[in-house]
């Protein structure tokens, strides 16, 4: 097992190390690659529980969960994210930005643990680091199987309960801006590490469960060709790849500085990647839907992306909308 808080090429070191020699691994890291961990399938720390669609390590559950079903949330006000928002704007008038991916931090009340919480959800990828986090991820970043690469950004959601929901979220504008921008720096980013990359399908629809609600979520999925030899290179192809586009922004480098520069807390293992090596294949997801245990508390940290086109009373709402335990 490897945990480290150094720098990221530590990171890419010791993923390429795995690779090199086809050990199956899982690994982690954080939005800003400063904190990773890895750690061999075959000898589990038990410090990180995780599954990926169906793969990975985590204790039975007990026989008997009694899990009441309310969360508290208490996200920051209108006034305050609209500031930020503003903020935001400002920076993509001045051109320094096009699309930027805005998160906030928000407290949560539940008399549940971070262990409850893990078993209680159903989401496709889940991911849990004992008394720090635990997420329930919808978002694949990529996957690999047979020397092609394959990635899924989400981009864009709406309440299904809304009349002509799905209507509404593909001829929306703004959702349908801020998607084409993260599809073509996902196709971008792939073809840093890629070959004949190509969007296979673009803009589809998928209904997930977000607590007592139902939301559609737009996706698109973009792959490309890999060299034989990518598992020698497996670190450095995730690091080229880091941080994940769609809780970014483009252009990329500039978006990540606005974005440490307004949020005013440090993201750490929020909107970091979580993945598993198996000697032959990579599948991996992005950490969102995310509840951090703080000294004071369990906070929950979620967010959109916001364009020029962006009304700051939706991406709050959208922000509030996200703070759900998939299936409580």
């Amino acid at each position: 097992m490897l945990t480290c808080n150094a720098q990221h090429s530590s990171f890419e070191h010791a993923l390429n190390a795995y690779g090199a020699l086809k050990t199956p691994c899982f690994f982690m890291v954080s939005f800003d690659q400063s904190l990773w961990h890895i750690e061999p399938l075959n000898t589990p720390s038990g410090a990180v529980w995780y599954t990926l669609e169906g793969r990975g390590f985590f204790p039975p559950a007990p026989t008997v969960l009694n899990l009441p079903a309310a969360l508290v949330k208490k996200p920051p006000s209108f006034e305050a994210y609209a500031l930020m928002h503003a903020r935001v704007q400002e920076e993509i008038r001045s051109g320094n930005t096009y699309l930027l991916n805005l998160t906030c931090k928000s407290v949560l009340e539940t008399p549940l643990e971070l262990e409850h919480l893990f078993y209680a959800s159903h989401a496709p990828f889940r991911c849990l680091l004992k008394d720090q986090f635990v997420c329930f991820s919808p978002e694949r970043f990529v996957k690999i199987a047979d020397n092609t690469i394959h990635t899924f950004p989400m981009k864009g959601t709406i309440d299904a309960s809304v009349p002509e929901a799905r209507r509404q979220l593909l001829e929306d504008e703004k959702e349908k801006a801020e998607h084409v921008m993260v599809v073509d720096l996902l196709r971008n980013d792939l073809s840093r590490v890629a070959s004949r990359v190509h969007v296979k399908r673009f803009r589809y629809l998928e209904e997930i469960q977000a607590g007592g609600k139902r939301l559609l979520q737009a996706s698109s999925h973009i792959c490309g060709a890999l060299p034989e030899h990518w598992h020698e290179t497996l670190g450095s192809l995730f690091c080229t790849l880091l941080p994940a586009g769609s809780i970014t922004g483009t252009p990329k480098k500039k978006t990540v500085e606005i974005i440490q520069e307004v949020e005013g807390y440090a993201r750490g293992y929020f909107t970091g990647i979580f993945g598993i090596y198996d000697g032959e294949t990579v599948d991996s997801a992005v950490m969102i839907r995310f509840v951090e245990k703080e000294e004071k508390g369990f906070v929950y940290k979620s967010g959109g992306g916001i364009t020029l086109l962006s009304d700051a009373h939706k991406e709050h709402q959208e922000m509030v909308d996200k703070i759900y335990v998939p299936l409580l």
